[in-house]
């Protein structure tokens, strides 16, 4: 009898363990993935804010030149988030720069609201990149560790990527780039 008793508290401590631990994979993946879907959102929402640089730069210094023309064509490659956040920021420090070579820009009303509206996506991508690799750090951690790899291996959960893509399981020793 003590002995059934004990093998069901044993049982039981680890159905315990296990419906934790999996329950809280489960919810970091759900976290990654809702920090994935804002920073989608938040890089369409900055490619229309470029679209929006672009034509006002157009009408205001009516020249007919295309200044973003590669820029523009970036929803076309397929690129990571990551790379798309850096080309966007290249972007936005070249219609910067247009304020100050050009007079007439710098007084634009609609220019100004833009680069307020930049500076606020920035920071916007800047907590939810930190949000997704703190909650991928912690997911990975879970992955890698006894015994929640158990249970990892048993649900098919997979290390994940940080956001600029960087893996650090790889060989790949050079994953830093400017």
């Amino acid at each position: 009898m003590n002995i059934l008793l004990i093998l069901i508290i044993i049982i039981a401590s680890f159905a315990i363990l296990y419906i934790s631990y999996y329950n809280k994979m489960q919810f970091l993946k759900t976290k990654i993935e809702k920090a994935e879907s804002i920073i989608d959102e938040t890089l369409r929402k900055r490619y229309d804010m470029l679209l929006k640089g672009d034509s006002i730069i157009k009408s205001s210094l009516n020249d007919g030149k295309e200044y973003f023309k590669d820029y523009l064509k970036l929803k076309e490659k397929k690129i990571t988030n990551f790379e798309m956040d850096r080309k966007l920021k290249e972007a936005f420090n070249t219609l910067s720069k247009f304020k100050y070579d050009y007079p007439e820009l710098q007084s634009n009303k609609e220019l100004k609201d833009l680069s307020n509206s930049i500076k606020e996506s920035d920071e916007k991508i800047v907590s939810i990149t930190n949000y997704y690799n703190k909650n991928t750090n912690e997911l990975n951690n879970y992955i890698r560790k006894f015994p929640s790899n158990i249970i990892a291996k048993l649900h098919n959960f997979k290390i994940n990527t940080f956001f600029d893509g960087k893996d650090m399981n790889d060989d790949i020793y050079d994953d830093f780039k400017l």
